[in-house]
């Protein structure tokens, strides 16, 4: 048995949740999520600083499910979108959350899993150094990223990346990252 993504969705959905979004992720959506986000944090009257991180992280993450979503597996009951994405954004008496999910080949997991592990594992210091040699090393990939994302995400938040690979059937998992951002940090 397949995983529901619709019950997923519906499950991620707290009373603390400002913004949320499941279906094709194109740059006119992305711009209606940075904008209604943004709205929101300001209504909030979170600081800018902590406004300008939630921005910045969530840029990174709609940018991540724009670039690296595999394309939909052909037994997914939305067949309309190009690159199927959900986002949810809580804020809660710590700061925001940001959950994005995608669909991933899982003949991808164990590198993206290898990846955030290492990531995960690194200090403060270690990010900050593997974000410059990326940004001075990396060449552009030809899904238009460097590497940089995930590490960025992590050096602006100094908070591990929450992640979860869930079986949905033989060749695709359904990816989950969930990024803290508190707003009590002085990064």
């Amino acid at each position: 048995m397949s995983l529901n993504v619709e019950n997923y969705f519906r499950n991620l959905l707290t009373d603390d949740v400002i913004f949320s979004y499941k279906g094709d992720i194109s740059s006119e959506v992305i711009n209606l999520i940075l904008d209604s986000v943004e709205r929101q944090t300001k209504e909030a009257n979170d600081p800018s600083k902590i406004r300008k991180k939630v921005y910045n992280v969530l840029v990174e993450s709609l940018q991540n499910l724009y670039h690296h979503a595999d394309p939909v597996p052909g037994d997914f009951e939305d067949q309309g979108s190009r690159r199927f994405g959900m986002i949810v954004v809580n804020r809660n008496s710590s700061g925001y959350n940001i959950t994005t999910c995608n669909f991933v080949k899982k003949n991808k997991v164990k590198q993206l899993a290898d990846k955030l592990d290492k990531i995960n594992k690194s200090s403060i210091q270690e990010i900050k150094e593997f974000y410059k040699f990326i940004l001075h090393h990396q060449k552009i990939t030809p899904k238009g990223g460097g590497g940089l994302g995930l590490v960025d995400i992590a050096r602006k938040t100094g908070n591990e990346l929450d992640y979860q690979f869930l079986d949905y059937n033989k060749e695709y998992a359904f990816f989950r990252l969930s990024i803290d951002i508190n707003s009590l940090q002085d990064n």
